[in-house]
C-alpha cells in the first residue's frame, strides 16, 4: 500500500474526502485536516490524477504525539533521529526519478518554515544520501524531503516524514494578481456538477483558469468566456487560440453586454470568480444586482451557479429569491477569507 499526504485549500476537506472516496475504492483516510489529508491506497502516484491538490507527498513515516507535547522543534528532531535511520523507509527514499540527482530537507511547523539543529539536519542529510545516492543541494534541488509538524485542535499532534512528489513554484509566484490557482478552478467546476453537453459561462474569466479547467477535465460542450481587462484578455485569448472554435467563445466585453450576445436561457451553468473590489473598483450593491439579473436572463431553469466571493454580506443581500442557495463553503485563499457559493435557479 502507498501512503500519501496531500495539501489543499483550507475549508474544502469535506469535498476532498468525497473526491478521494469516489476515485479510490480501496482508500483509507487516516487523517482529514483543514488543508491536508493523509490517506492510503494501492494506487500509485502516477495514476492518482487528482486536480484538487496543491501538493502531494509520499509518506515515509508518521508519528503521533501526546496532547501535552507542545514543543514542535523537539518532536521534529526526535522524528528525524528515529525515522531517517529506519531501513524500512529506504523504499520510498530510494524510489526517485532517474533525472533527480539532488535533494534538500524542509522542516515545517504548521506550514511555517522551522529551525532545526544543524547537526541533526546534517545527520539526516547523510542518511538520505546514503539510501538514495542523491547529493545535498539546499538551494536548487531536484526533490525535497519534508519533516512536518502539525498541532491539531481536538486531536493529537503529529509529525510526518515524507518526500514531495509535486515540484513546482508556489502559486503566488507563478500566477497573475487575482488569478485563481488551478486546483480551485477545478473545484469550482466540480461543485457546478458539470457534465458532457453543458454550456458553461464565465463572465469574469480573467486569465482563463475556469474555462481551462472546464474544457480540460469536464469535457463540456462549450465555454462562453467574457472579460474587459485588456491584459487578461490577451493572455486568455493566446491560451485558447488553438482550441476548436465551436467549444470556446470569447467576448472582450463588460459582462453587462452578455444578454445581447448570448441566447436567452441557453446556459447550463455559470462558474466564475467575480471582482472582489481589490483590483477593480465596483459599487458592490448595484454590481451584484446587475450580475444576478444577467445570470437569470441567460441560465436555463434548473441552471447552476458556482462562484467565489469575499464580500459575503453585500453579495447575499443581492441574490434574488429565484436563486436557491444549496451550499456555502468558507475557504482561505492566499491568507484571505473567501466563500464559495453554490446556487440553483428555481
Amino acid at each position: 500500500m502507498n501512503e500519501f499526504y496531500a495539501s489543499f485549500i483550507p475549508g474544502l476537506q469535506n469535498l476532498i474526502a468525497d473526491v478521494i472516496k469516489e476515485r479510490l475504492s480501496d482508500v483509507k483516510i487516516h487523517k482529514l485536516l483543514d488543508g491536508a489529508v493523509l490517506f492510503e491506497t494501492a494506487t500509485g502516484y502516477d495514476k492518482l490524477n487528482f486536480f484538487c491538490f496543491n501538493n502531494i507527498f509520499a509518506v515515509i513515516s508518521v508519528m503521533d504525539h501526546a496532547d501535552n507535547d507542545v514543543k514542535p522543534k523537539i518532536s521534529l528532531e526526535k522524528h528525524i533521529k528515529t525515522t531517517v535511520k529506519n531501513n524500512a523507509a529506504a523504499g520510498v527514499i530510494c524510489n526517485n526519478n532517474k533525472k533527480f540527482h539532488s535533494f534538500r530537507i524542509v522542516v515545517s511547523t504548521g506550514n511555517i518554515p522551522a529551525a532545526v539543529d544543524e547537526e541533526i539536519r546534517a545527520d539526516a542529510e547523510r542518511h538520505i544520501s546514503g539510501f538514495s545516492g542523491l547529493k545535498v543541494n539546499r538551494s536548487l534541488p531536484d526533490t525535497e524531503f519534508w519533516f512536518l509538524f502539525r498541532n491539531e485542535k481536538n486531536q493529537n499532534n503529529f509529525s510526518v516524514f515524507m518526500k514531495r512528489l509535486t515540484l513546482r513554484p508556489s502559486w503566488e509566484k507563478t500566477l497573475h494578481k487575482g488569478e485563481l490557482p488551478p486546483p480551485l478552478a477545478w473545484t469550482l467546476c466540480r461543485l457546478a456538477r458539470l457534465v458532457h453537453g453543458d454550456i458553461v459561462l464565465d463572465p469574469f474569466c480573467g486569465y482563463g483558469p475556469i474555462p481551462d479547467a472546464a474544457l480540460k477535465y469536464f469535457h463540456i460542450k462549450k465555454v462562453i468566456a467574457c472579460d474587459n481587462n485588456r491584459e487578461a484578455v490577451l493572455y486568455a485569448k493566446s491560451k485558447f487560440d488553438r482550441r476548436k472554435k465551436e467549444d470556446f467563445v470569447f467576448y472582450e466585453k463588460d459582462f453587462s453586454a452578455l444578454p445581447s450576445l448570448v441566447a436567452e436561457k441557453s446556459v447550463d451553468a455559470v462558474v466564475t470568480d467575480p471582482p472582489w473590489g481589490e483590483y477593480r473598483e465596483i459599487n458592490k450593491s448595484s454590481f451584484y444586482k446587475e450580475m444576478f439579473d444577467v445570470f437569470l436572463k441567460l441560465l436555463k431553469n434548473g441552471g447552476r451557479v458556482v462562484l467565489l466571493c469575499a464580500n459575503t454580506d453585500d453579495f447575499m443581500n443581492e441574490a434574488p429569491e429565484s436563486f436557491k442557495l444549496e451550499l456555502r463553503i468558507p475557504i482561505l485563499l492566499s491568507g484571505k477569507k473567501a466563500v464559495i457559493f453554490q446556487y440553483i435557479v428555481i
